[in-house]
């Protein structure tokens, strides 16, 4: 299937639209929204995981991976959801967890139970209690094992201790995760997204003398394989699915998603994302290196391009901040450089991924107390910067840029209480400058940010240049300003980009002066001698 001039929209359930009043968002609430999507123009809705879930991890922790945990709805709420959206043009994608299960899931309580065949299901490793089997830390924080006292075995958990990791050397896991998929596209599901899944297939279990465990298990020597039998095996090839690809390469996601592999349709990279992380630390903050990122953006859309790989192209998810608050301007030029930052992505060469309330220009929580987080990876890392010596006034500094309920604050769709999200009370706090930053609010707004993004997924459709056109960086020296052509058949498109608070000088460009051809798209009226405060101007033109 075709899916380059196609756009996704991420829903994260519990945030978006509670329809019964008990603060927690639900199928119908997202029933209730579906023609503000189907306006939108988008193509795709990837929700993450509703499934039964202790939530320890909100969702990520799977306890069963066919039923719909109650707090989200029923199973009819479900296909009466994807049949509403099938008949807008809106296909389901669904969040698929496959790298752990939650430690509540049926098949690790029997693993606890001493039963063989669910214990290899899992990765249990003989050991006793002050000797791990290697020295692996989690990417929550601590230890990446934990023992069993009762068994004598340690369980590997590469996230949190609630969250055991798979055995996918088990062939008899690998078909329970095919038929998992197989039900879901029986319900008439369109797609797949699968949740750190370059992280399934283990190597050596050794210490990692230079690190975290990581280079044991990222990329690991069977993944391809894997991929290639769950996609055939499943039959959800030609299906759309994108893969999150934790600390990957470009040769790796050229395999995961050329074509002539049959693995993925396309990839989430992070690289780009953690260019404000100081010495690569996300717990260390430091102010945004543009170049970097100018960089990063560069060799991925370039190199994936050259082997015949494709990008998930994104700014923010559930697990990200918001980016008008990371690299752009949450205050003054709070609409101008939203709209660059959107333009920035959506003119790239990739399929782009609008994360819920991002349209509208959603910002940081502006939560300032510990207690207001409910994130276990927030929660960690507070008390681990705190043992490392930092203040309470510094923790919270690093978790108010950091944290990922930066990006799980309810939807804002109203100015009135609690956003319009719910009547009664929000599992999360509701972003205070909700009376401002609102779907009404900027559906009454020509100008709007809201008004910008249903634009730039109409030109994707309209032009075949933004959806299929190769992709070439220019002016990468300059550190302000982020340059591109696209090009098909004859017609060019130049893309302009000012990640600066300030007038910026046009950047020096090989090919077309930045008054030649036609005005597709901007944030500012016009075309002057200077690029204006994170201005974004793109021009078609004939060669």
């Amino acid at each position: 299937m075709r899916f380059e001039n196609k756009v996704v929209y991420q829903i994260y359930p519990k945030s978006f639209q509670d329809s019964n009043g008990d603060g927690w968002g639900d199928i119908n609430g997202i029933r209730s929204r579906i023609d503000y999507l189907a306006g939108l123009g988008v193509d795709y809705l990837w929700l993450t995981p509703f499934f039964p879930s202790p939530q320890r991890d909100n969702g990520y922790d799977v306890a069963d991976y066919r039923a719909v945990d109650p707090r989200f709805g029923t199973m009819a709420d479900l296909e009466a959801l994807i049949a509403e959206a099938e008949a807008r043009g809106i296909g389901l994608m669904f969040d698929m967890v496959f790298n752990h299960t939650s430690t509540a899931h049926e098949w690790f309580q029997k693993a606890l139970q001493g039963d063989a065949k669910y214990m290899d299901y899992y990765i249990f490793r003989d050991g006793t209690p002050d000797a791990p089997p290697t020295n692996w830390q989690s990417k929550f924080g601590g230890p990446a094992w934990e023992y069993v006292p009762h068994l004598g075995k340690w369980y590997l958990h590469l996230f949190d201790v609630t969250q055991a990791d798979l055995n996918w050397e088990n062939p008899a896991v690998r078909e329970e995760l095919k038929d998992i998929l197989r039900f879901w596209k029986a319900k008439g599901v369109k797609g797949f997204r699968f949740d750190v899944v370059n992280l399934i297939s283990k190597g050596e279990f050794v210490d990692d003398k230079e690190g975290d465990g990581r280079r044991f298990y990222t990329d690991g020597p069977h993944v391809h394989e894997y991929l290639k039998e769950l996609v055939h095996d499943s039959g959800i090839e030609g299906m759309v699915t994108v893969g999150e690809m934790s600390s990957t390469t470009i040769a790796n996601c050229i395999r995961y998603t050329n074509p002539a592999e049959h693995e993925l349709s396309m990839t989430f990279s992070f690289h780009h994302l953690k260019v404000d992380y100081k010495d690569g630390d996300k717990w260390s903050l430091m102010e945004p290196d543009i170049h970097a990122l100018k960089e990063i953006f560069a060799s991925w859309q370039e190199g994936m391009a050259r082997g015949g790989g494709w990008n998930a192209v994104f700014w923010c998810n559930h697990d990200q901040p918001r980016i008008v608050s990371r690299l752009g301007d949450a205050g003054r030029y709070w609409k101008a450089s939203a709209k660059m930052l959107a333009a920035a992505i959506h003119l790239m060469r990739g399929t782009p991924y609008i994360y819920q309330g991002e349209e509208i220009g959603m910002t940081n929580a502006d939560f300032t107390d510990i207690a207001d987080y409910r994130d276990v990876e927030s929660i960690n890392y507070h008390g681990i910067l705190r043992e490392a010596g930092l203040s309470e006034a510094e923790t919270m500094k690093i978790i108010e840029a950091r944290s990922r309920d930066n990006g799980r604050t309810p939807m804002q769709w109203t100015a009135g209480e609690s956003a319009g999200f719910t009547s009664g009370m929000p599992w999360l706090g509701v972003n205070r400058n909700h009376a401002s930053i609102n779907v009404e609010c900027e559906q009454q707004d020509e100008d709007s940010i809201l008004a910008f993004y249903r634009e730039l997924i109409a030109l994707r459709k309209k032009h075949r240049i933004i959806a299929e056109g190769s992709i070439h960086f220019l002016a990468r020296e300059n550190d302000d300003v982020l340059a591109y052509e696209r090009e098909l058949a004859g017609e060019h498109l130049l893309v302009l980009c000012n990640f600066r608070p300030t007038d910026v000088p046009m950047p020096e460009l090989p090919t077309v002066g930045a008054k030649a051809g036609e005005k597709l798209i901007g944030n500012y009226p016009g075309i002057k001698e200077m690029l204006r405060p994170y201005e974004v101007i793109a021009l078609r033109y004939k060669a």
